[in-house]
């Protein structure tokens, strides 16, 4: 290798470090707000998420490298509507000494919101399975990061537009592949009732065993009801999730004689990469992907 080549090299490992300096560290709660933040951040931001796949984000407790992170972090996004039940009093610290600490759900109108009885007072936090509701939520990121970063806040509206104009396809080819379903068939019997906005966006009666967070655990008179609701709708499969222990739907399907329809993912995204029924569900998009076509072909 002669003077210039290796001249040439240097210079471009030294660009390569400057980039990466330059990169606003972002650290997000989960796998869904890193994607969100990634798909809007582009190539300004370095993310990481401190839930990995298969977490519940309901009980899960902060490390002190968890911690350490979010201190030394530039910006933190969250899900918020206590989705990360156990860490709202840490946001709410830190948001006193950073200023750039975002709940990604802040720009959805309260209206927009689900608040079912049994969650006592607080809204349903699950709002990335509506996707226009996800949509609003890139609004909090763009304008998060363009705060902390403002000569770069022409790329971040520009990534931000061009990803909710990939989610309006998305919901289309969501509600079109719902209506593959009569309407009696769509019925949705899953472990936690993670799904009542993608109920009301997708046209489906969503039937959760332990309630919108899995702190509660279901008791033996909520499994016998649940029993005899899928043997009288004739219910044609029941669905386990990733983040939620698998037994009791299990038992569920063997004591009513129906089939366990497919894996779901709920509250964590999977591995990055991942590939499921040709989708990744590493990202967003590939999620919202699996979890419909898996719904739709085992209720078929």
């Amino acid at each position: 290798m002669n003077f210039q080549m290796l001249v040439g090299l240097a210079l471009v490992l030294m660009v390569s470090v400057v980039s990466a300096a330059e990169r606003i560290k972002v650290v997000c709660t989960t796998g869904l707000v890193a994607d969100l933040v990634k798909n809007v951040g582009g190539e300004h931001v370095e993310v990481v998420a401190l839930m990995g796949p298969g977490v519940d984000p309901h009980l899960y407790k902060a490390t002190a490298s968890d911690i350490t992170r979010l201190q030394r972090a530039d910006v933190i996004f969250y899900s918020g509507l206590l989705l990360e039940g156990k860490l709202a009093d840490l946001f709410a610290k830190l948001a006193r000494r950073q200023r750039f600490v975002y709940p990604v759900a802040e720009s959805i109108p309260e209206s927009d919101l689900l608040e079912p009885p049994e969650f006592q007072g607080h809204y349903d936090p699950h709002v990335w399975f509506d996707v226009p509701l996800w949509s609003k939520c890139v609004e909090t990121v763009r304008d998060g990061l363009a705060e902390f970063a403002p000569a770069r806040a022409a790329d971040f509206r520009k990534n931000a537009a061009d990803y909710q104009a990939r989610l309006v396809k998305l919901h289309d080819w969501a509600i079109a592949k719902a209506r593959e379903l009569p309407a009696a068939a769509r019925v949705l019997v899953t472990s936690h009732d993670a799904y009542n906005y993608f109920g009301r966006a997708y046209g489906f009666q969503v039937i959760g065993l332990q309630g919108i967070s899995t702190v509660t655990e279901a008791g033996s008179a909520d499994m016998v009801k649940l029993v005899d609701f899928i043997k009288q709708h004739k219910v044609q499969a029941i669905f386990v999730e990733t983040s939620v222990p698998h037994a009791t739907i299990e038992r569920i399907s063997k004591d009513a004689g129906v089939k366990i329809g497919g894996e779901l993912f709920s509250d964590a995204l999977g591995a990055a990469g991942q590939m499921e029924n040709g989708y990744d569900v590493g990202t967003y998009e590939g999620m919202i992907r699996h979890n419909v076509n898996t719904i739709v072909e085992a209720l078929k």
